[in-house]
C-alpha cells in the first residue's frame, strides 16, 4: 500500500471520528450512542469491500489519534508483521489441511474439521474454527467463489448544467440550541455537470421539511433541474416530493439500495467537507455561526478549480447559463401540501387542528386544500380543479351575531338597542 492509499485511508477514518475529536467532550451516553449509530450505518470504505464499521474499531481510531497528538499519520493503517499467515493455524495442521481439501474437494468446512481431528491431524492446542478454516481455504484459492457477478458501471457526467442533480444528506458536527448540544445535518445539491452547489445548508433534522426548504432555496437560485438524484429514506419516498417534482417538470430519481456509486459525486463532495471544512471549525457554536462559516466556505469551493473538471464550478455553470429553466414565479405555491377534507353541514373543514369556513356551495363535497404548515393563515380551496379562494378561519364569536336569508346571505346583525320594560323583547 503506497503513500496516498494510506492518506486516503486515514482522511477517511478521520470523518467517521470526526464529532469525538473537534469539538467539546462527549457526555458517556452521548458518545456511546453516536458510536452506536456510526456502527449501524453503511459506509463507502476506500480499498475494502466492506460496508461497516464495528464499534470497537471506531473507539481504536479515536484513542489512536489522541494518543498521535491529533495527528492525520496516526490513523494510517498498520503494517502487519505476519501478514500472508494464518495466526490461528499453525504451520503442520495448515499442510494437512490443505492436502485433506485435495482429497475432499466438496466437502463442507464443518466436514473437514471433523475429518481433521477424527484422524488426529490437528497440532495438539489448536482450535479450528469454522470462519478461520473458511478464510485459509479462501486465501488458497479452494473455497468457491461467492461474489455476485460484476456490474457494469461506466462513469458518466450530464452534458450540460441542471441536466441532473444529485442530492444527500450528511451528519455534520454539534451544535448549541438553546443550551443545549444537538446535531446538525448538511442537506446539499450538486450539478453533475459543474459540481455546483445549488445550495446546501445545515439543518437540526434530515427530515422531508427541512429537505423541502432546501430544495425550494435550491431551486430560486439555480433554476430548474430536469433529473433530481436522490436516495431511498423515507423523505425522498413522500407522494409530496413527488408532487412537487412532477408539478415543475422534475424526473425524480431513486437510487438503487445499497449502491451508493451512483451518487458518487455527491459522496466525494461529502468527503472533501469532512476533510477541509470540519477539522478547523470552532466547537459548540450556534447554528447561524455554523452556516455562516459555511457559506464563506462554500464561496471559496466554487471559485477553485475542480480536480475532475478542471475549471472551477462556478466559470463552468455560467458557460451554459442560456440552456437553464427559470423558476416559476409562483414557485412557493408548488410546495404547498394538498389535504382532502369534506365540507360538513356547517361548511366547516378541519385541518392541522384548525377550523375554517368554506363557501356555501361547497357543502357536502371533498375539496383539496392546499397550504403550508409554517403559514396556516392562507388555506386555499379548490373543487375540480377550481379555486375558491382562501378559506376564512372560524371566529365563533362573529358567527354569534351573523344571521342567514333565505338566500343564504350572510347579515351581521346591529347591535340591539337598549329596550324599555326592564330590557325585555317582546
Amino acid at each position: 500500500m503506497d503513500e496516498e492509499q494510506k492518506k486516503q485511508i486515514a482522511v477517511f477514518r478521520f470523518g467517521v471520528i470526526a464529532d469525538f475529536v473537534t469539538g467539546a467532550r462527549m457526555a458517556r451516553g452521548d458518545k456511546r450512542h453516536l458510536i452506536a449509530e456510526k456502527s449501524a450505518r453503511r459506509w463507502r470504505i476506500p480499498f475494502s469491500d466492506r460496508t461497516h464499521i464495528g464499534a470497537t474499531t471506531i473507539r481504536d481510531w479515536i484513542a489512536r489519534y489522541e494518543a498521535g497528538g491529533c495527528r492525520l499519520e496516526a490513523l494510517y493503517p498498520r503494517e502487519r508483521c505476519d501478514n500472508g499467515r494464518m495466526r490461528r493455524i499453525d504451520d503442520e495442521t495448515a499442510a494437512n489441511l490443505l492436502c485433506l481439501r485435495q482429497q475432499m474437494p466438496s466437502a463442507t468446512v464443518g466436514r473437514l474439521i471433523e475429518t481433521l481431528h477424527q484422524r488426529f491431524l490437528v497440532s495438539a492446542g489448536t482450535h479450528l474454527a469454522p470462519s478461520t478454516v473458511w478464510r485459509f481455504l479462501n486465501r488458497h484459492g479452494l473455497m468457491p467463489s461467492a461474489k455476485a457477478p460484476a456490474v457494469d458501471r461506466r462513469k458518466f457526467e450530464a452534458e450540460l448544467p441542471n441536466d441532473i442533480w444529485q442530492s444527500d444528506v450528511m451528519h455534520g458536527p454539534k451544535v448549541m440550541v438553546e443550551g443545549r448540544r444537538r446535531k446538525a445535518y448538511l442537506i446539499a445539491f450538486i450539478d453533475d455537470h459543474s459540481r455546483l452547489i445549488p445550495h446546501a445548508a445545515f439543518y437540526l433534522s434530515e427530515n422531508l421539511a427541512a429537505f423541502l426548504n432546501a430544495l425550494q432555496q435550491a431551486l430560486e437560485k439555480r433554476g430548474l433541474p430536469r433529473k433530481l438524484y436522490v436516495d431511498n429514506g423515507s423523505a425522498y419516498r413522500s407522494r409530496h416530493l413527488e408532487h412537487i417534482c412532477a408539478s415543475l417538470a422534475i424526473a425524480l430519481i431513486h437510487a438503487k439500495a445499497y449502491q451508493p456509486q451512483g451518487k458518487g459525486k455527491i459522496e466525494r463532495f461529502f468527503r472533501t467537507v469532512r476533510s477541509q471544512f470540519l477539522p478547523p471549525l470552532a466547537p459548540e457554536q450556534s447554528l447561524s455561526a455554523l452556516n455562516t462559516a459555511w457559506a464563506t466556505w462554500l464561496d471559496t469551493y466554487h471559485q477553485r478549480p475542480h480536480s475532475a473538471t478542471g475549471a472551477s464550478p462556478w466559470a463552468r455553470f455560467a458557460d451554459n447559463m442560456h440552456c437553464l429553466r427559470p423558476a416559476p414565479e409562483n414557485l412557493y405555491e408548488h410546495f404547498r401540501v394538498v389535504a382532502r377534507r369534506t365540507v360538513a353541514k356547517d361548511r366547516t373543514v378541519t385541518l392541522e387542528g384548525h377550523l375554517f369556513e368554506a363557501p356555501v356551495t361547497l357543502i357536502g363535497k371533498r375539496i383539496d386544500l392546499l397550504y403550508h404548515p409554517e403559514h396556516m393563515q392562507r388555506v386555499e380551496a379548490r373543487y375540480n380543479n377550481e379555486s375558491y379562494g382562501l378559506l376564512r378561519a372560524v371566529d365563533t364569536a362573529v358567527n354569534c351575531r351573523v344571521k342567514r336569508d333565505r338566500r343564504s346571505n350572510l347579515q351581521i346583525a346591529q347591535s340591539a338597542p337598549s329596550v324599555p320594560n326592564g330590557g325585555k323583547i317582546w
